[in-house]
């Protein structure tokens, strides 16, 4: 078939080389802003190789005679063998080896490629390498009958080449999501090769290289239509992390597997805003990292989530959102900053019941002086009394926080066994200093705890109880934790927050410090403690979040 004389296949031919020359060309400009220097170059010098190969092969075909033709094409073969070094250049560089800075590789290669052209150069005295012959179908153009060195050097090439494409596939398969785009894209790459092959054995395509066409669409692709993909396979080479990539919108675009295993919301959530999966992150996005809090199944992890806009030159292509598991340093550091309060409040406890001894002692000695001076015997040795008991009481205060500082670290594994609540607070109502109090257990639940550090818990509670002056105090367990319940006097309008601070003397000096300890012994356990602030009818202590609770 002709079009105004010109027959059909040869326009086609025409057409496809002169694309493909033209794609690589466009796509030298893009691949010049590839952040990566080694990537760049390598990309760089396959798209300006290939590029000439096919303009040079696309002035084989349109050649007005033989030998322009037979000129162009010897030039476009060694144009043409620039662009395996270049291959196996940029596949090292973008994998993240160093083959491609291997002196001796380097050398070897230049040195391989100089013979191999000296061949190519000298082929008209020889005829090693290729052959030519004027026919007319399917359109008048010189074809070339290819010679043994030919098909030596070819299967060198593709040898060579099969290990870039080895290190390529290689990459996307260990990276965590999907790459089936670029695998794509590095397939056409050398499906040329089948036209190579189908060109050599029948007449229905011509006898001519057609790499080029495959490197135009691969350099197309990979810098216009999967550049963020691109970019993102390296960029993240050997992270063993869950990664979540945003458009310029800052909506999910892409992730990987580590990312959809973490927030399996993200199934279906291409195209959303990120806070649609990770709920605070769109407010957290920018300059500095924050720690993201999650719960599953009782157990909280906490990831540091940092995120960086990436570009290919001046373009932004999205941003690429980090979450890093930082959850043993995390929880080591919220367990050394509880600490810290918890020696804070100790110190404050300590000061306060130091002061308060001191000024009962001062006092209690100035009402002795003056009794005896006025002979009253009685009344100085009962404020003597009064200040030695005193005395022993502040003695006792330290020696408890003493103890309770022993059990202010986390409750380790090894330390924690299966308990019955309503065994442990027997216990400890048999040790608490409590007198005209009844006690109702409602609860034969069992949860995981150290049995010393919940028994002297309920201890605390129950003082506290017979010192706001409660006469029933009763224990019941709840969905994720247990309630202690007394009659006495209720909160009102005083805050309950200041319940558990050390130093509030609340109800009185003497039991001031028990709600404070019996906070710091719930979190201790991982558990909070709370006051119900709609119970009236006196206090009521709620304990939650205790995650192996069995009824």
């Amino acid at each position: 078939m002709d079009i105004f004389g010109v027959p059909l296949a040869f326009l086609a031919y025409v057409f496809a080389y002169g694309l493909a020359a033209l794609g690589c060309g466009v796509a030298v400009g893009r691949a010049r802003q590839v952040t990566d220097l080694d990537t760049r170059r390598g990309l760089v010098a396959l798209l300006v190789g290939s590029g000439g190969w096919a303009a040079l092969q696309l002035a084989f075909l349109v050649a007005p005679t033989p030998a322009l033709g037979y000129g162009a094409y010897t030039l476009s073969l060694i144009v043409g063998l620039t662009t395996v070094g270049a291959w196996l250049y940029f596949a090292s560089a973008y994998t993240g080896r160093s083959f491609h800075r291997d002196e001796l590789y380097r050398r070897l290669a230049v040195v391989l490629y100089l013979a191999i052209v000296a061949v190519k150069l000298t082929n008209p005295l020889h005829g090693w390498y290729f052959q030519t012959a004027f026919v007319t179908t399917p359109f008048p153009h010189l074809t070339i009958m290819h010679g043994t060195f030919h098909w030596v050097v070819t299967g060198l090439s593709y040898a060579l080449v099969a290990v870039g494409f080895f290190m390529l596939y290689e990459l996307f398969l260990d990276a965590d999501y999907d790459t089936r785009p670029l695998a794509a894209l590095v397939g056409i790459t050398g499906l040329p090769v089948v036209f190579d092959i189908v060109g050599f054995t029948s007449d229905f395509l011509i006898d001519i290289n057609y790499e080029p066409l495959g490197v135009a669409v691969f350099a197309i692709g990979v810098l216009y239509v999967f550049e963020e993909e691109f970019l993102a396979v390296q960029l993240t080479s050997g992270v063993d992390a869950p990664i979540i990539y945003l458009d310029t919108d800052d909506r999910i675009s892409h992730y990987n597997r580590r990312a959809e295993r973490l927030f399996p919301a993200l199934d279906g959530a291409t195209g959303e805003p990120l806070d649609a999966v990770v709920p605070p992150a769109n407010t957290e996005l920018g300059d500095r990292n924050w720690i993201l809090d999650r719960t599953d199944d009782g157990e909280t992890e906490h990831y540091l989530v940092s995120d960086t806009r990436f570009s290919l030159g001046q373009t932004d292509i999205g941003r690429m959102v980090l979450f890093s598991d930082v959850t043993r340093t995390e929880r080591q550091r919220r367990e050394l900053e509880r600490q810290n309060e918890q020696l804070e409040g100790f110190a404050a406890a300590i000061r306060h019941e130091l002061l308060n001894t001191l000024q009962i002692l001062s006092a209690r000695i100035d009402i002795a002086g003056t009794a005896i001076d006025d002979g009253e015997v009685s009344l100085a040795r009962e404020s003597l009394q009064t200040a030695s008991d005193t005395s022993d009481r502040m003695a006792d205060i330290v020696d408890d926080l003493a103890k309770l500082a022993r059990y202010g670290q986390s409750v380790e594994d090894d330390e924690a066994r299966t308990v019955n609540i309503g065994r442990i607070v027997e216990e400890a109502w048999a040790i608490a200093d409590v007198e005209d109090v009844t006690l109702s257990i409602d609860t034969d639940a069992e949860l995981t705890a150290d049995p010393e550090r919940l028994q002297t818990l309920f201890v605390n509670a129950f003082t506290f109880g017979a010192h706001n002056g409660a006469t029933e105090i009763s224990v019941a367990a709840t969905d994720r934790g247990f309630t202690i319940t007394d009659d006495g006097r209720p909160t009102g309008d005083t805050d309950p927050a200041s319940y558990f601070e050390y130093g509030s003397a609340i109800p009185d000096a003497e039991a001031g410090l028990t709600l404070p300890n019996l906070r710091m012994l719930a979190e201790t356990h991982g558990w909070e403690a709370t006051l119900d602030q709609s119970y009236q009818d006196g206090i009521r202590i709620i304990v939650s979040g205790v995650s192996t609770l069995e009824q």
